[in-house]
C-alpha cells in the first residue's frame, strides 16, 4: 500500500481546517487620518472665530497680555455706538448687563478690555471708561494693535 501524505483519504476522515483566532490588533491609521483632517480644520477655523465689532484700532508698542478664557470686551465704534461683546447696547444699560456678566463668570475682578475706533469721540471713550470705574471694575485693559517699526 501506498501512502499519500498531501491528500486526504477516500474512504476516511477528511482534513479539517483550523479557522483562524481572533485577531487581537487595533488598525489606527484610519484614525489618525481622521485625527489630522480634523487638526487642518480646526487651525483653519480658529483664526475666523475671533471676529468682532469691525474697529480701526490705534497701535503701540505694548505687549499682550496672557488670558486663559474669553475676556469680558466693551467696544466702541466710530459712530459712538457701544457693544459689549459682539452685541450694540445703550450707554446706560452697559453696567447692569456688565456687572451680571461678571457676577456669572467670578466677580467683578474679570478683566475688561475696552476697544475703540482711532477716530471714536475722547468724550465717549471717557464716559464708558468713568461708568466701568463707578461700577468697580478697577480691572481694564485697553486694546490696541502691535505698532510696525518705528
Amino acid at each position: 500500500m501506498a501512502a499519500n501524505a498531501g491528500t486526504p483519504q477516500v474512504g476516511g476522515r477528511r482534513r479539517r481546517h483550523r479557522r483562524r483566532g481572533v485577531m487581537s490588533e487595533i488598525n489606527v491609521t484610519p484614525m489618525v487620518d481622521v485625527m489630522l483632517v480634523l487638526l487642518i480644520i480646526f487651525m483653519v477655523s480658529a483664526p475666523l472665530l475671533t471676529v468682532g465689532v469691525p474697529l480701526d484700532l490705534p497701535q503701540s508698542q505694548a505687549t499682550t497680555l496672557d488670558q486663559d478664557k474669553e475676556p469680558l470686551t466693551v467696544s466702541v465704534n466710530d459712530k459712538g455706538q457701544v457693544f459689549l461683546q459682539d452685541s450694540e447696547i445703550d450707554i446706560k444699560e452697559l453696567i447692569p448687563k456688565l456687572k451680571a456678566v461678571a457676577e456669572a463668570r467670578g466677580g467683578t475682578e474679570a478683566r475688561v478690555y475696552v476697544r475703540g475706533d482711532k477716530r471714536v469721540d475722547y468724550g465717549t471713550m471717557m464716559k464708558v471708561m468713568g461708568q466701568l470705574n463707578s461700577a468697580g471694575f478697577h480691572r481694564v485693559a485697553l486694546v490696541s494693535e502691535f505698532e510696525q517699526g518705528s
